[in-house]
């Protein structure tokens, strides 16, 4: 009856195996040149993970590390499993990974566990055989199923034993790369890859569940790590009225830890062992290195790519190194091209993701991400204090920027500005420069010419469907949507002067008396004061602008031109009459130097 045990548990065991993703092990083969931390860098961040992991009497028995893209999350949990490892206190690691079909799904993530947990131990490993072989289709159950039968019951019965003293088994968990676990192949239909998105956040979560509702409520001595993007899953879960929400310790890495010096001793560290391989210890100055670090903004994958290029043997550190610093738009070299595809895949997935919501049909998610953009750096919409502008033109929810930006958490993060609105900040310049430069984003490039020109049609628009307005509140938080709509409208009308590809649009919107409503909302009481927040360098400029713009649509459409002007001329009398004395001089000023211009 014995051998006859021994024989089932094996089986048990081998079916086991079978399920696992050996490649996902923290010292697998596949991962033989894994990035990790050298020595003396992320000192910190190293430090505040091992002490949280060696506190076994610490409240929370899950950690949760975020961070953007590319900021070092891996080869901190790569460094992590390594001390573990060293330390005798590794029970279970499983680096996730997109582009590998062995490791990139949550199918083989508690089987694998349940794998290197067994090994640890011979009493756990046969039970852990034995409910494999009493329950062969274990592996296509939920989540929190498996996580009981394959780990949760076989330790509990372990510890029933008596024959193990439980507090010397290895009890860290840490699992790398989560925002990276896809849906398991649908191979009855075609989802797309909108709805598999979908699914494999549906996934991620399922599993987050799995740790919360079984290792996380049952007197068990292990301490779970888990690494990823701030994707919606986690985020969710972490949120204030989330499921992990007071359960998780959470480091937010992106935001907490300066990298900086860590990526400077990275960059020397390597620099100087090219300079022995070369024969050139001084072929790189520090000069050199600040540069890069100061462009890389905190990420490290950028003195990565970096790194990579510049030590490719085939060519010259000197030269490459020189490339990457003086790299402009056009060149026919590719310094950073590992750190465009990163950008190129999160960038493509949320764009297909937002288009295919109905909600947002006839939407282009990439121009309106860039108006977001362009607006972080001041270039859209001047500040007049009032919160939410851009989303009030563009005619959006007031949300509008969280649902656009919630697929690019890696790159990007939201906050309140000074007052009170929502504001979008790239972690990264890297990421900007990328955006702002035709020949690295390729298709997913929008210039800001075009982002000038569709803010002006929508403008335009504005004014044409605006209702007269009898009066106008001082206040804007007094005015309705509408009324603040065409109040920002009115003033970011300035943009006409930038486009050069709007005369039909014009010519439209002087037709169906688009001046007249300008006109007629100036010469309400304060209009001017109203509409331009007393800003009067602001409205001086307008005027000009727009006067520019007039001067040009003169050359092809001079009625709808001459109209223009017409009341462009009753807007200087009207800002004369409103604008304080001092600015009304340096407003003749100007006017007439471009009157003389002319």
């Amino acid at each position: 009856m014995h051998h006859v045990a021994v024989l089932r548990d094996l089986a048990g065991w081998k079916l086991l195996q079978e399920h696992t993703a050996p490649n996902a092990l923290y010292n697998s083969s596949a991962r033989y040149d894994a990035p990790k931390c050298d020595e003396d860098t992320r000192v910190e961040v190293t430090r505040e993970l091992m002490e949280w992991i060696e506190d076994r009497g610490g409240p929370q028995r899950l950690l949760c590390m975020t961070g953007a893209a590319g900021s070092g999350k891996s080869a901190l949990q790569q460094t992590i499993a390594d001390f573990c490892a060293e330390d005798d206190i590794l029970g279970a690691a499983y680096f996730i990974s997109a582009g590998d079909p062995s490791r990139n799904t949550a199918s083989t993530i508690i089987p694998t566990i349940a794998y290197q947990l067994g090994l640890k131990h011979p009493i756990l490993q046969r039970s852990i055989a034995s409910a494999v072989k009493h329950d062969p289709f274990i592996f296509s159950q939920s989540l929190k199923t498996q996580m009981d039968v394959l780990v949760v019951r076989p330790f509990q019965s372990l510890r029933r034993s008596e024959e193990y003293d439980i507090s010397t088994f290895p009890y860290a968990i840490l699992i790398d790369g989560l925002d990276e676990c896809q849906a398991e192949p649908d191979t009855t239909t075609n989802l797309g890859r909108v709805k598999m998105k979908y699914r494999a956040e549906d996934r991620q979560a399922e599993f987050l569940a799995a740790i919360r509702n079984s290792l996380l409520n049952n007197d068990l001595p292990f301490r779970v790590f888990i690494a990823s993007r701030p994707e919606l899953p986690i985020r969710t879960a972490l949120g204030p009225t989330g499921s992990l929400h007071g359960l998780a310790y959470h480091i937010q890495l992106s935001d907490q830890y300066d990298a900086s010096e860590d990526m400077r001793r990275y960059l020397r560290r390597r620099f100087q062992d090219i300079g022995l391989r070369i024969g050139q210890p001084d072929w790189f100055t520090e000069g050199n290195i600040e540069t890069l670090v100061q462009a890389g903004s905190g990420q490290f994958v950028y003195v990565a790519a970096v790194f990579k290029y510049v030590s490719e043997r085939r060519a010259s550190p000197v030269h490459t190194l020189k490339t990457v610093l003086n790299w402009t738009p056009g060149q026919a070299t590719r310094p950073f091209e590992a750190l465009d595809m990163l950008y190129t895949n999160i960038l493509s997935n949320a764009k297909e993701a937002y288009e295919a919501v109905d909600a947002h049909s006839g939407r282009d998610f990439l121009l309106l991400f860039r108006m977001f953009h362009f607006g972080e750096d001041s270039l859209l919409l001047y500040d007049f204090g009032i919160p939410n502008r851009l989303s009030t033109l563009l005619n959006l929810e007031s949300n509008a920027l969280e649902i656009l930006a919630s697929d690019l958490r890696s790159l990007v993060y939201l906050g309140e500005d000074k007052f009170g609105g929502m504001q979008l900040t790239v972690y990264h310049k890297s990421f900007s420069d990328f955006m702002n430069e035709e020949s690295r984003a390729k298709d997913l490039f929008v210039s800001l010419f075009r982002v000038e020109t569709h803010l002006a049609k929508c403008c335009m628009l504005h004014i044409i469907e605006s209702q007269e307005l009898h009066s106008l509140p001082e206040e804007w938080e007094d005015m309705s949507v509408s009324e603040q709509r065409l109040i920002t409208a009115i003033a970011e009308l300035q943009y006409l002067a930038d486009t050069v590809a709007t005369d039909d649009e014009i010519v439209d919107f002087t037709h169906k008396g688009g001046w007249q409503k300008i006109d007629m909302v100036l010469s309400k009481p304060s209009g001017f004061g109203i509409i331009f927040n007393n800003n009067w360098d602001y409205a001086c400029n307008w005027i000009k602008y727009l006067g520019d713009s007039a001067d040009n649509l003169k050359k092809h459409r001079p009625e709808a031109a001459a109209i223009m002007s017409k009341y462009l001329e009753k807007s200087k009398h009207l800002f004369n009459e409103s604008c304080p004395r001092k600015f009304f001089a340096s407003f003749l000023i100007s006017t007439t130097a471009d009157s003389h211009s002319k």
